[in-house]
């Protein structure tokens, strides 16, 4: 992988999870990373799964890059004006952009039918993964556009395209790729890259909690926290990443692409479809 020195990136939803392990590897290649959620470790006690925005900021220093917290409600869009305002006084620039905020109601998993849980679940998943990419992104536009060089990662899903979970959850990611795809051709002749990108099963706090106490829950293969945090590393530094703008692209099919593995060594299962960029 090529250096990340000088970079800055801003990274929602850090605190723990996927984000977190992105966060940390941009940090590895020595970005500067801005690191936003809502746990801090201030309010420790009240949060359900471990991890804080200064936690996964110090993960990120010790990687190699400097590590920024950045406590930022994502349902607050003057928050998010006000933290890009910040990130152009101190730097000038944004190189990086990963949209991973995202709230899971707790009846995600539970089994029951769209109608059978409250309507307040679409809102959590639309507004704290979809809307919340696009107006980080709207926010993030000016600053990547005046330098002509950047590269949005938006964190989705391969239930974009099959039934995975929920409806809101399949509906969300399908509009977040369609944002990625529309967002390319506009921001194409400034030299901005969009892409989706598709994670498989990932052993996360919640998800390794739940294999301790559920008998047969079995995440053997799973992918690391910074699995899809190497994609996005690769392509940061990948100088034809334009090429691949408005594509959607699984994880494990960049391992094979770029030839990195997860932090184990391991190659995990998948998976393997994409949708591909402009110019691929």
């Amino acid at each position: 992988m090529g250096s990340l020195k000088g970079r800055v990136a801003l990274v929602t939803g850090a605190s723990r999870g996927i984000g977190r392990g992105c966060a940390v590897e941009l940090g590895a290649g020595g970005a500067t990373v801005y690191v936003t959620g809502r746990s801090t470790e201030a309010g420790g006690g009240k949060r359900r799964l471990p991890g804080s925005v200064e936690a996964t900021a110090r993960e990120v220093t010790e990687a190699g890059g400097h590590g920024i917290p950045a406590v930022c409600d994502h349902r607050d869009d003057g928050a998010v004006e006000e933290l890009l305002a910040r990130i152009k006084k101190a730097h000038g620039r944004l190189d990086v952009l990963v949209n991973n905020a995202f709230l899971i109601p707790a009846e995600l998993t539970s089994g029951k039918k769209f109608w059978e849980v409250p309507i307040s679940n679409w809102d959590d998943m639309i507004d704290i993964g979809t809307r919340s990419a696009y107006v980080a992104s709207h926010f993030s536009a000016p600053l990547m556009v005046e330098q002509g060089s950047g590269l949005i990662a938006n964190i989705s899903s391969s239930g974009a395209g099959e039934y995975a979970w929920h409806v809101a959850y399949g509906v969300g990611k399908a509009a977040l790729d369609r944002f990625t795809q529309d967002a390319a051709r506009e921001f194409r002749p400034h030299g901005v890259s969009v892409v989706s990108l598709w994670p498989g099963l990932v052993l996360t706090e919640r998800n390794e909690g739940a294999q301790k106490t559920i008998p047969g829950l079995d995440f053997t293969g799973a992918e690391s926290l910074r699995f899809t945090g190497r994609a996005v590393a690769a392509l940061a530094v990948d100088k034809h990443v334009l090429d691949r703008s408005g594509g959607a692209y699984a994880s494990r099919e960049l391992a094979d692409e770029y030839g990195f593995v997860d932090i184990d060594g391991s190659l995990p299962k998948g998976p393997l479809h994409r949708r591909p960029g402009s110019g691929d």
